[in-house]
């Protein structure tokens, strides 16, 4: 239990013990929870300074009760032991800041990057304690804006699809005539078109198979704004995936930015503007094509890990389990 994310009632399965009894021998006996040395703030904060290092990326994450934590882990430690350089209750930035600074001076201004979504708050976290680390905002964030804006300009139409075929459907009802939708050259109505884009636009287009090229064909050419959009989120990717240095993104993504600007597509409003304002953070990327993808894929460890539990009742002793496996070195 000392090495591995996994719950007392987990080995009941495997060893038919009892899991219950088995998590509190561990607890009262055969670990050293009861004389852990944080254990009177563990629920507050956990620092472990030895797991600094120069890459670091910083994130939030729900651990009991919708409780948001801030979590800061150090990309070399690859999700094992000696990842975890903080768990911190709470996400105010002077809150977490005073936790932060209480690591080593030397050792946090040796920081030299830092992975981070575009949250206001992890960016002032990140500045006042890490000073000499660039900061980089995630690829994945930024493209997830413009996807999520190409979903919503779907859904709209989507909403507008189904209260056509409501009202068609009503009209047929007064006329005494029976009902039936317009089927496409693929065989599917508009509204089923539409409600079945959905996972086609995130993909890119050499993905699709043979049916969801046929139900693009008749998408795009229904709705040329979908298309449009498609097309800026498209040429996003490529900036990620081609450009090799900053200066030829700064390039790209100005150019970008103009044809959102000149799209007129509302629903990009925001991803524009993020991108302004952003743009530093953003371009740090292509530096080292840094992700946030280490700080996701704990998260994701943790989730797991709590949802074995099937909730979390006693945090100080899950963020001891999480310590033990996470955090200390052997």
């Amino acid at each position: 239990m000392d090495n591995y994310p996994i719950s007392g009632k987990s080995l009941e399965k495997f060893y038919h013990v009892n899991g219950d009894l088995l998590v509190q021998q561990y607890k009262k006996h055969l670990s050293d929870y009861s004389s852990w040395e944080p254990r009177s703030h563990a629920d507050k904060w956990l620092l472990f300074p030895g797991n600094l290092g120069p890459r670091l990326s910083i994130d939030e994450s729900s651990l009991s009760r919708g409780e948001l934590y801030t979590i800061v882990t150090n990309k070399d430690g690859h999700g094992g032991k000696g990842t975890l350089v903080a768990i911190i209750e709470g996400v105010k930035a002077v809150e977490v800041s005073s936790i932060l600074r209480k690591l080593p001076r030397q050792a946090r201004h040796r920081v030299l990057e830092i992975t981070l979504d575009m949250s206001s708050t992890m960016h002032a976290i990140a500045r006042e304690c890490f000073p000499n680390a660039e900061q980089v905002i995630d690829r994945f964030h930024v493209q997830k804006l413009a996807c999520d804006a190409l979903q919503e300009l779907r859904i709209e139409h989507r909403w507008e699809a189904i209260n056509e075929e409501t009202n068609e459907m009503e009209n047929a009802r007064l006329e005494g005539r029976k009902y039936r939708a317009r089927k496409f050259r693929n065989g599917e109505t508009r509204k089923e078109i539409l409600f079945r884009s959905r996972l086609l636009l995130f993909k890119d287009p050499a993905a699709w198979n043979v049916k969801q090229r046929k139900r693009a064909s008749v998408l795009f050419e229904l709705y040329p704004d979908i298309q449009k959009a498609f097309a800026l989120v498209q040429r996003l990717r490529r900036i990620y995936s081609s450009c090799k240095s900053v200066a030829g993104a700064r390039l790209k993504l100005a150019l970008w930015y103009n044809q959102v600007n000149e799209a007129g597509f509302h629903s990009f409003n925001s991803v524009a503007a993020s991108v302004f304002a952003h743009s530093t953070r953003i371009l740090n990327f292509f530096n080292n094509r840094s992700t946030n993808a280490s700080a996701e894929a704990f998260n994701a460890k943790l989730k797991d890990f709590r949802a074995q539990f099937r909730g979390v009742l006693d945090i100080k002793f899950f963020l001891f389990r999480v310590a033990k496996i996470f955090a200390w070195k052997e």
